[in-house]
C-alpha cells in the first residue's frame, strides 16, 4: 500500500475483511498453502508461485480498488481475535480470451481448520454486498472446478446461478478436472434475495 492511502476495512459479525500488510503473507501462506487447501487450486505452491500470487492480489486493489482481501477473525467462541483465516473478496476475472475476462469475480480461500463454520459464506455475502453497493458491479461471477463441490455448493447457497455457457478449460488448477465452471449473480437477483 502506498504511503497516504487509506486501508480498506469492512467488518461482519465475526470477521474483518481488510487490505493486506506485509506481515500478513507468511502466516497466510503457512496455513493456506497445504495439500488439502490447494487441492483444487493447482497444488501446493512453490516460492515463485507464492510471490507471483501475492503480487497479483495486491495489484488487483491498485487497479480496481478491490481485491481478495485478507480475512481476519474477530474474537469468536474462544478463538483469538486477529487470527488470519484466509482471504475473500473481489477481483476482475483475468483469464484472457475467455468470456468471463474482465467480469467482477468473488472468490475465497480459507485455512482448513476454518472450514465448516460459515466463515466463507459470511465473508462472501459481505463481498457481494460490497461488489454491488460500493464497487458498482452489475453482475458477479465465481469460478471453480466441478470436483470442488464445497466451493460450488457455497455458490449455490449464495443464490448464484450455473452459467455453463461461460465455462472454459484451464488445466492450471487441476489436470484431472480442467473445466472451470462458472456461477453468476446479478444485482437485481441479489437485491431480491436480500429484500
Amino acid at each position: 500500500m502506498a504511503e497516504g492511502e487509506t486501508e480498506f476495512r469492512h467488518e461482519t459479525e465475526r470477521l474483518i475483511l481488510r487490505d493486506w500488510r506485509e506481515e500478513d503473507w507468511p502466516p497466510f501462506w503457512l496455513h493456506c498453502n497445504t495439500p488439502t487447501v490447494m487441492r483444487w487450486l493447482g497444488g501446493v505452491a512453490d516460492a515463485s508461485t507464492i510471490a507471483a500470487a501475492s503480487q497479483r492480489i495486491e495489484g488487483y486493489r491498485r487497479a480496481h480498488g478491490h481485491t481478495f482481501w485478507l480475512l481476519e477473525r474477530k474474537r469468536d467462541g474462544g478463538h483469538l481475535s486477529g487470527e488470519i483465516l484466509g482471504f475473500c473478496g473481489l477481483k476482475r476475472a483475468n483469464v484472457e480470451r475467455e468470456k468471463v475476462f474482465g467480469m467482477m469475480e468473488v472468490g475465497w480461500r480459507l485455512r482448513e481448520d476454518a472450514w465448516g463454520r460459515g466463515y466463507a459464506k459470511e465473508a462472501a455475502i459481505a463481498s457481494l454486498d460490497l461488489g454491488f453497493e460500493e464497487f458498482g458491479g452489475d453482475e458477479i461471477v465465481a469460478l471453480t472446478v466441478q470436483s470442488n463441490a464445497p466451493s460450488w455448493g457455497l455458490m449455490k447457497a449464495l443464490g448464484m446461478r450455473r452459467r455453463e455457457e461461460l465455462d472454459f478449460e484451464d488445466s492450471s488448477w487441476s489436470t484431472d478436472d480442467p473445466t472451470m465452471i462458472v456461477y453468476s449473480l446479478n444485482r437485481a437477483e441479489w437485491d431480491a434475495q436480500r429484500g
